[in-house]
């Protein structure tokens, strides 16, 4: 049996968990530690730490705050921000990342995808796709772009394309971020998420946009539902918990872990 997945999102900043509205105006939101104990005890099937400043301020990844968060969970834990080499795989496993999360780097590297499946397996490494929506020549047409450092720079790239590449290169699963959606609080962007899900065969998570249970269930619902949903804002900002999501998608026929 197929179990949808909630994950909490810890993007983190200099050592903080922090939220913002379209990839801007970044403010504090308290304390990864504090957070991550929190959500394994909630009952989160994994946890995502994203350092949302090591590829924008051309930083390290903060792997002792990483060491810290492991020692709170026995959940899975992925790790992005700032991985741009094998080394930087090893060095977020070794404190204790189970997975890690890669963007900006496997636009710039696409080959990093392969060397990753093929020295910890594909199941360990997530492509994680900044998109929005951009116009479009052709009438009735919707594209989306992959976006780079933080969503700041557009590469130029589909992102449906994109994914469908990524995975033949060896990414085990693919996180797709709504540039768009994210903090508004307006749901995600299903129209994306889908095109992803009928292009590629590995689990598709959605990200970005969340406001409400039903948004929650209506993403992974249905046949070319997501595997996973990310969740941060509403519940690092108290205006829900995860089993009050998890008890919400089994009303609506959800699969979900207990």
């Amino acid at each position: 049996m197929q179990y949808k997945r909630i994950i909490p999102c810890l993007d983190v900043d200099d050592g903080r968990v922090v939220k913002g509205k379209n990839f801007k105006d970044i403010k504090d939101a308290g304390d990864p530690v504090e957070f991550a104990r929190r959500y394994n005890d909630d009952g989160a099937d994994e946890l995502a730490f994203l350092d949302i400043g090591a590829t924008t301020k051309s930083r390290a990844t903060l792997f002792k705050v990483v060491e810290k968060v492991a020692a709170e969970v026995t959940i899975p834990l992925c790790v992005g921000g700032g991985i741009r080499s094998v080394e930087d795989m090893r060095d977020a496993i070794n404190a204790g990342a189970d997975k890690v999360s890669v963007c900006s780097s496997a636009l710039r590297q696409p080959e990093l995808l392969t060397e990753m499946a093929e020295t910890y397996a594909k199941e360990r490494v997530v492509l994680s796709i900044d998109a929005a929506r951009i116009v479009s020549d052709g009438p009735g047409e919707t594209v989306w772009h992959a976006f780079s450092h933080g969503g700041s720079k557009d590469s130029g790239l589909d992102a449906v394309q994109w994914a469908v590449k990524a995975a033949q290169l060896g990414a085990g699963e693919i996180l797709v971020n709504s540039i768009d959606g994210d903090g508004t609080g307006e749901g995600y962007d299903i129209e994306l998420t889908q095109a992803i899900i009928q292009a590629v065969s590995v689990p598709v998570i959605a990200s970005g946009g969340a406001g409400t249970l039903e948004q929650i269930a209506a993403v992974l619902l249905g046949p070319a539902g997501a595997a996973a949903a990310l969740v941060a804002s509403m519940l690092h900002f108290g205006k829900t918990t995860i089993p009050e999501i998890k008890k919400y998608l089994e009303s609506k026929g959800v699969t979900v872990r207990w």
